[in-house]
């Protein structure tokens, strides 16, 4: 996933709910489908994060030696501003770009 290029809202917006519905028709399937996309582009980021964030790791035992790099700070703040992960999975969504399937649908139609 290329952070840069997202275009996901930053702020809060409104979306219509028959946007949001329109793929599964049950706004509440929607919901979940957005939902774990959302748990998977947290854990993406976070992986990623704490790899750039490793990179700057000292690893001493003693506390009284702390060190402010001003690297590890400027990541850190690029991935503050990033929108926040409801909100990109929320726009992969709207976009198409999430493959989904109901199983429950697809051992129905085998079963016939």
């Amino acid at each position: 996933m290329d952070l840069k290029k997202i275009k996901a809202p930053v702020n809060t917006t409104t979306i219509d709910k028959n946007l949001v519905d329109a793929p599964t028709s049950n706004i509440y399937e929607a919901i979940s489908i957005i939902s774990k996309r959302a748990n998977q582009i947290n854990g993406d980021i976070k992986k990623e994060l704490l790899e750039k964030l490793d990179e700057f790791a000292t690893y001493n035992d003693s506390l009284e030696e702390i060190f402010e790099n001003k690297e590890q700070i400027e990541v850190s703040r690029f991935y503050e501003k990033l929108p926040k992960p409801h909100a990109l999975a929320v726009q992969e969504w709207l976009e198409g770009k999430i493959y989904h399937r109901n199983t429950k649908e697809d051992s129905t139609e085998s079963a016939l």
